[in-house]
């Protein structure tokens, strides 16, 4: 008897004691609708934040806050990033890609002048790094234009330029996803390149009944290749994240 009492006490003082939780890494996305987590009502339309959360191991977890329709400004104005300061610990990481809605200039809710735009990223990278985590800094994805003779075009000649001005003085790595995309679109051509978008005939699916007609959202496949070309820059620029990378096709 008295050895089945001692027995309990000792399995209750063991269970008393948890294990310590393991460490995982954080990689926190911030941006706009290219990036974001859609709802059901807008598939096929599909951020490449999407798939690009499916290639880590079990210790990264990560952590879409990407938001259609956001710039600087208004992911700032509407508590967003500061969300993410919060929640920084060390050894995370923030993944920043803005330019679409700021360079709108008739979208006076969103639009964000160069100066003001440069301000906001320096910002960023300053809060990541005084949480001891790690900002990462990428030109916003290239928008689908090519010209008559089949020649992919740059469309964010201002903003692009902005972005690389702030990584390269503050040190900053730096994702091009512009031209990495834009070369992308290159390679498939004109025609070719028509698949990785929101493009659709009048009814072929069923939440766009009269068809989609939209050069700078992707669907599924583009999103999951736009994904592949950010691993493949953070396997060169972040060699002890990709580390944790476990597919890459």
């Amino acid at each position: 008897m008295k050895k089945a009492l001692l027995c309990i006490v000792y399995l209750v003082i063991l269970c008393s004691f948890q294990m310590p939780a393991t460490s995982r890494i954080h990689i926190y996305l911030a941006g706009d609708s290219t990036m974001s987590v859609k709802q059901k009502k807008a598939w096929p339309e599909t951020g490449w934040g999407m798939p690009f959360s499916t290639f880590w191991d079990s210790t990264v977890v990560v952590d879409n806050r990407a938001m259609n329709g956001r710039s600087t400004k208004t992911f700032i104005l509407e508590g967003r990033w500061q969300s993410i300061a919060e929640a920084l610990v060390p050894g995370d990481y923030v993944f920043i890609q803005f330019g679409h809605n700021d360079e709108s200039v008739e979208k006076k809710e969103r639009y964000t002048p160069p100066d003001s735009f440069q301000l906001n990223l320096r910002r960023f990278v300053t809060e990541v790094r005084a949480r001891k985590a790690s900002p990462v800094l990428f030109t916003p994805v290239s928008r689908r234009k090519f010209d008559k003779s089949g020649l992919a075009l740059e469309t964010h000649s201002v903003y692009t330029p902005l972005v690389k001005a702030v990584a390269a003085d503050m040190k900053v790595p730096l994702i091009d996803l512009d031209a990495r995309s834009r070369a992308l679109y290159q390679e498939l051509g004109e025609a070719g390149s028509r698949l990785l978008f929101l493009q659709l005939k009048p009814g072929e699916h069923p939440n766009y009944p009269q068809g989609k007609e939209d050069n700078t959202h992707f669907n599924e496949l583009g999103a999951r290749l736009i994904a592949q070309l950010v691993l493949a820059d953070i396997r060169k620029a972040l060699p002890e994240l990709a580390d944790h990378i476990i597919k890459t096709d």
